[in-house]
């Protein structure tokens, strides 16, 4: 959705985008159908309260309610603060304390589109292992690392499998938040060789056999398989915060965890050595 769109415009197509009639989204904003029909139209301006109600009903995030206030002529009521400001250090403390506790396995932190904000020793290693030293400070995206052909994918030996779980979920996001950062993302993914064909690729019979979708990495005579988990942020008062997500890797196996407390002790590059 463009930005720039007028209220009425915008308000019409955030409702036909979650499926409702004005009826619906009327009940839902406890106001009649004939105001959400003027409030389309153009016929009468929103109270401020009313853009409340009217997000709430709409289950728009921080970042699309500040949107829509916006396109109605008010002022943002989300703050969208920087990872880096000084009013978010007591969460950037609280994340670090996360991702010590999740050593030596990998754990990092990224925004909605999957920017890395943070990541711990255990994620550096398994990186490094895989890909060789990250430039320092260079930006890195996990989506674009784990689709594209020549980050992740040659040492992903179940790569079209996970690539299609996650390239579904990012589907999912762009549909939920109808923004064009998310769609943008979700159609750079899907142009990546081989992406395509991995979303119509009917699940093998071991995939359907086991509770949660491992990812399997390969390198010279190391081998590791991991699940993870997300975690969000409780009660978040700031768009940047509502969209972080912390994202944590367990070993499946004993031998993933014994290659991780080698590497946590001897390093990922001495390890590879020794086994190579």
């Amino acid at each position: 959705m463009d930005k720039k769109s007028s209220f009425p415009a915008r308000l019409a197509s955030l409702r036909k985008w979650r499926g409702l009639s004005q009826l619906q989204l009327a009940a839902a904003a406890n106001c009649s159908q004939r105001h959400i029909s003027f409030l389309e139209l153009g016929r009468t301006q929103p109270s401020r309260e009313m853009m409340r109600r009217l997000s709430a009903a709409l289950g728009l995030s921080f970042r699309q309610s500040n949107d829509l206030l916006l396109s109605a002529g008010f002022s943002p009521i989300w703050s969208d603060t920087p990872f880096d400001a000084e009013t978010l250090a007591p969460v950037r403390q609280a994340l670090n304390f996360m991702l010590e506790q999740q050593e030596p396995y990998p754990a990092v932190v990224v925004d909605r589109r999957w920017n890395l904000l943070q990541a711990n020793k255990g994620t550096v290693a398994m990186v490094e292992f895989l890909v060789g030293p990250l430039t320092p400070g260079a930006a890195v995206n996990l989506a674009d690392a784990l689709v594209a052909p020549d980050v992740l994918r040659p040492y992903l030996t179940n790569w079209q499998e996970v690539v299609a779980y996650f390239v579904r979920s990012v589907e999912a996001d762009a549909a939920a938040d109808a923004t064009r950062e998310t769609a943008a993302l979700r159609d750079r993914l899907l142009s990546y060789p081989g992406v395509q064909e991995s979303l119509t690729m009917p699940s093998s019979a071991e995939t359907v056999a086991v509770p949660i979708l491992p990812m399997r990495f390969a390198k010279g005579q190391v081998s590791l398989e991991l699940f993870t988990t997300l975690t969000i942020l409780g009660m978040p008062q700031d768009a940047t915060l509502q969209e972080m997500r912390i994202e944590s890797f367990f070993p499946m196996n004993e031998k993933t965890r014994r290659v991780f407390s080698q590497w946590a002790t001897s390093g990922a590059a001495t390890v590879h050595k020794r086994k190579s």
